[in-house]
């Protein structure tokens, strides 16, 4: 799937931040890129493709005027990553709240490589 397909670029984040699923509280990967579309998970096991999950994004402290946010979507796919001991899943976020959507791109532009 290449950047035309997706419609916006993944932009890779300074940070490695803890994705939780809010149904269990258990950790379920790691974020490694975001678009207020969608993001890129890391995670030791694969996730199902096609399901539907809630995962709560914790933010960096001191600069957010929130701990975390929730983004609802479903798994695009998932493959084994470059480093055999991970896999990686694609997550899309179609419907993200006014909110959600003003601190993805406050992280974006914070914590985000630009080139």
């Amino acid at each position: 799937m290449g950047v035309e397909s997706r419609g916006m670029k993944r932009r890779q984040l300074v940070y490695y931040l803890k994705l939780y699923d809010t149904e269990t509280g258990q950790q379920i990967g790691n974020l490694v890129d975001i678009t207020t579309k969608g993001c890129k998970i890391v995670s030791r096991e694969p996730l199902p493709v096609g399901q539907a999950m809630n995962l709560r994004l914790d933010l960096p402290e001191g600069y957010f005027s929130r701990e975390s946010v929730v983004l609802s979507g479903t798994t695009l796919w998932s493959r084994p990553d470059v480093n055999p001991d991970f896999h990686v899943t694609g997550f899309e976020v179609p419907h993200l709240g006014h909110e959600e959507r003003k601190l993805v791109r406050q992280l974006i532009d914070r914590t985000a490589f630009h080139d």
